[in-house]
Order: structure tokens, then sequence, then C-alpha cells
């Protein structure tokens, strides 16, 4: 098979689908790849160590989509992307298709065989392809929060840490999973006072068993949180229902009465954002003010580091790139339920439940489509 590795375009979107230890792999397996001159340039990545390991470097992104059969990306196709697709051609990458119906529409108009990393479901239900930018996120979100409480940056000038004889920051985390866990680990690494919110009382568990108490852990309720929330210098947002858009845990009443320049950071905005005042920010413009309230919404924060991002994004998804490259999604999601579950639109009908319902669409069965 042949497979195409463009340069990504989202906003300050740096990271790159595969290194040259992934391309390598393909290679060896006898697979082409094809890689856009420059797509590694965000990562450090430059294009003679692609070309050692066996790849085809083209001029442009129009060389990779119109040479290849599958696109693996690192973020969803952005607009001026969307007519380089091939009608029937398959797409591996990050879609988060239940907060965006027009992609949505276009992927089942043009019958892009699309594959989500992030619904992507091992036996045990974990997310494999969403973990490492999931904890990469976290642990960038007490980063940006710190920086954001500065008053100079409109924040309530508090210092995380606090100072002898001053309180910390009151940091709320919402949710206990991948990103939660990883934001309330590094929170509480910068001294801050850190509460963590979910309703899976065994993720709670866990970390009052590895933080004995230096993180607090809090059963969900809509009056805990909103009495949380009234109080805290920080809120991250990390709720994720696979697949499906992210609850609204805090309403736009409850952000009007909090603290001024208080920050929010919204780790969910890629299914939609768990603050009902979130909307989608970049990292060229990574802020706004609702209530005196400063909000993040940026969509792609590990895109920021992305050195790091691309090395652990390719660490997860090389076994499912050889295996969709070797098969091909029919084979390859009839073989492995892991990718049937990643599977979101095939053959012009969406086939991921969460998606579906978010855009009234009709839900088509996979196994149906498979057995064509």
């Amino acid at each position: 098979m042949i497979v195409g590795i463009p340069t990504e375009v989202k906003d300050h979107e740096y990271r790159v689908a595969a290194t040259p230890e992934g391309v390598r792999e393909l290679v060896r397996a006898g697979h082409r790849v094809l890689v856009q001159v420059g797509a590694g340039d965000g990562s450090a990545i430059p294009d003679p160590e692609y070309l050692s390991a066996g790849a085809e470097v083209v001029p442009d992104a129009d060389a990779v989509f119109t040479g290849a059969d599958l696109i693996v990306k690192v973020k969803e196709p952005q607009v001026q992307e969307y007519e380089r697709f091939r009608r029937g051609q398959a797409l591996f990458t990050y879609l988060h298709l239940a907060a965006d119906g027009p992609l949505t529409r276009f992927l089942v108009d043009r019958e892009v065989a699309a594959v989500a990393y992030e619904t992507v479901q091992d036996e045990q239900g974990r997310l494999p392809l969403l973990a490492p930018m999931s904890e990469i996120a976290g642990r960038m979100a007490p980063h940006v929060a710190a920086n954001w409480l500065e008053r100079a940056r409109g924040g309530r000038g508090v210092l995380m840490g606090g100072a002898t004889g001053v309180a910390p920051a009151t940091v709320v985390v919402l949710g206990a999973g991948m990103a939660g866990a990883n934001a309330a680990w590094i929170a509480a690494g910068m001294e801050a006072e850190v509460i963590v919110v979910d309703r899976n009382v065994e993720r709670l568990r866990f970390i009052d068993q590895i933080w004995r108490g230096r993180i607090q852990t809090v059963a969900s309720s809509a009056l805990a949180i909103e009495r949380l929330v009234l109080e805290a210098d920080v809120v991250v947002g990390a709720v994720l229902v696979p697949g499906a858009k992210a609850p609204h845990l805090v309403d736009a009443g409850m952000v009007a009465a909090m603290r001024r320049g208080a920050v929010l950071v919204d780790i969910s905005i890629d299914q939609g954002g768990c603050f009902e005042t979130s909307r989608m920010t970049t990292h060229s413009e990574p802020t706004y003010v609702v209530d005196e309230v400063v909000h993040y919404c940026v969509g792609n924060m590990p895109g920021a580091v992305p050195r790091t991002s691309t090395y652990a994004l390719t660490n997860v998804t090389l076994p499912y790139v050889l295996q969709l490259a070797d098969r091909g999604i029919d084979a390859a999601a009839r073989r492995d339920p892991s990718i049937a579950a990643g599977v979101n639109v095939y053959r012009g009908a969406v086939t991921n439940p969460g998606v579906a319902e978010a855009h009234g669409i009709a839900l088509a069965e996979l196994d149906a489509l498979l057995a064509r």
C-alpha cells in the first residue's frame, strides 16, 4: 500500500504523523511511504532523515494525496484539505467528529473511509491512541494556567505554589482520566492546592492511594462542582465520553459567578468542551475572556511541544498503521475489534454511535458494510 504523510496545516500544528523510525517499519513491511517536503521540520525531523529511512519525499500536499491509498495525519482535515481527498480514500487521524458537523458531512459525501485515533479502543476499554496526547495535554495544562494567572495576562495574579505564609492557587480538575490525572499531578508538583472530581470512585481511590491526601478527591455531582468551581483559581476540564460530545459540567451562570481573573483550561474542547462558554481557540490566539474569566481552549495543545508529541504518537499509532497498510480497512476491521471501534465513517455512512447522535445522522452497522 502507498501511505501518505502530509504536512499539517492547522494553526501552529508542528507535529507530523510518523517519525523516520515509523517510516522504516512501513518500508520494511513492503509499503511505499510518501512524505511531504518539510513535514517533519516543526518536530525537528529534517527531510534527509525520512529519505534515509526509505521514504519518498514529495514536493507538495497534492502529490501526497494523489499518490497515497492511506492518508495518515495528526489532526482532523482542515477546510483547505477537503478537496484533496479522493472518493473512497482511507484516512487515519484524530477526527473528533462529534464536535464537527461540516467535516462529518464531507467525509460521508466523499465516502472517505475514516478511522479516528480517539475511538480506537482495546479489550480493556482503554483508548491507546488518545492516551499519549491526553497525557501531554494534561501535563501542559498547569503550566498554561500558571502563565495566564499572571496579572499582566489578565489573571488573578496568583502564583500556583503560593509563597511562605501565602496560600497557593486552588486548582480544580474535572475528570480523573489520563488528562485529568496528569494535570492534577503536575499541579500538585507546582505546590498548588488540587482537587480532582470524577464519577468513577475507583479512579479517585487510585489517586488517593498514590498521593495520600496531597491531592483531594471529590465524587462528582452538580452541587459539588458548583461549590468547587466558584472557589477555584484554575479549573481544568478533562472530561471524555469516547466518540461523543463532552457534557457541559460548568454552565454560563457558574462562570459569571467565578472569581475575577480565574482561568479555565478546556482540554475537552476537541469534543466540544465541558464549559458552556468554551469555544475553540488556536495557539495564535489562545485565550478570550468571558465575565472576566480567562478561557484557554486550544484544540491542539500538544502541537506546542511537537518533538515530544510526534514520538509519543508514533509509538502507539504505528502498529495500527501497519495493520491498515497490510490488510486494508475491511480486513483489518474484521480481524481487530479495536480498529473496528476506530472506524467512524465508512462507505458513505456514519458507523460511530456518538457521532451519529451528535449530528442526527442515521447510524450504520459497520459489520453490515464490511460484509458487502
